[in-house]
């Protein structure tokens, strides 16, 4: 259990959460260009992948960040499932959590990535 986060009560699955995330990435590119090509084939690309610990975030052939698919530790310090973090590289997360897919206020990321910290 995290000593710096609350677990929050699970008001949506993780399927529903992660697809709520890809949207609003997406709708976070859509106020930054005006450009309809660009924004249709920027949300054209924007997917995730599942590994044994992690929900990789991609857009194109970068890597957006990572979501916790389980309770656990990284580095020392203690995360929850559908933490957030930044990409440390292609196929680690950064070291601190950056928010939740389950949190309702949805303004701690852009679309370029997870903002800095919490």
């Amino acid at each position: 259990m995290s000593m710096y986060f609350k677990p929050k009560e699970r008001v949506q699955n993780k399927n529903e959460a992660i697809e709520r995330l890809l949207e609003g990435i997406k709708k976070d590119y859509s106020k930054w260009s005006s450009n309809m090509g660009m924004i249709k084939e920027f949300n054209e690309k924007v997917r995730f992948t599942e590994g044994r610990k992690y929900i990789k975030i991609l857009q194109g052939n970068s890597v957006w960040g990572f979501v916790a698919k389980t309770d656990g530790v990284l580095k020392g310090i203690p995360y929850l499932e559908g933490d957030v973090f930044k990409a440390a590289g292609w196929a680690a997360p950064a070291k601190h959590v950056r928010g939740s897919i389950y949190d309702d206020n949805q303004n701690w990321f852009h679309w370029t990535g997870p903002n800095y910290r919490l």
